[in-house]
């Protein structure tokens, strides 16, 4: 199977944050940066999950916050790895809603898989 996961760039995620999309469309997000741990043990699971068939309506994206450290504050979140659900509307804001932190987290991941794929569930 191809590798669904598309490393996206910052102008990208601001079209997608401002609703300059197609059409509706729910992407998972995973912030990363090059030099965490957790986020490169994370890529596997992340992988799997993204080419897992049950998600094939949804779009993944991996965006690394080298691009643009600023992100972190204006969407409100703590560190890396940390995963996303953008409900993409077209000519609309987008909603974002941001996994919440594992309590406890995985000691090499940071994020369990299952987790992962219950908050992809939720956020459908």
């Amino acid at each position: 199977m191809t590798n669904r996961i598309a490393r996206i760039s910052r102008e990208a995620l601001d079209k997608i944050l401002s609703g300059q999309v197609k059409k509706d469309v729910t992407c998972v997000v995973k912030f990363y940066t090059n030099t965490c741990p957790f986020c490169e043990n994370l890529h596997e699971y992340y992988v799997d999950i993204a080419e897992d068939e049950n998600y094939a309506d949804l779009r993944f994206f991996a965006f690394n916050m080298e691009d643009n450290p600023d992100l972190e504050k204006k969407l409100n979140f703590n560190g890396v790895p940390t995963i996303s659900c953008i409900k993409a509307k077209k000519d609309s804001a987008s909603a974002i809603t941001i996994m919440p932190d594992p309590d406890p987290p995985n000691k090499q991941t940071w994020y369990f898989s299952n987790d992962i794929r219950k908050f992809i569930e939720s956020e459908r």
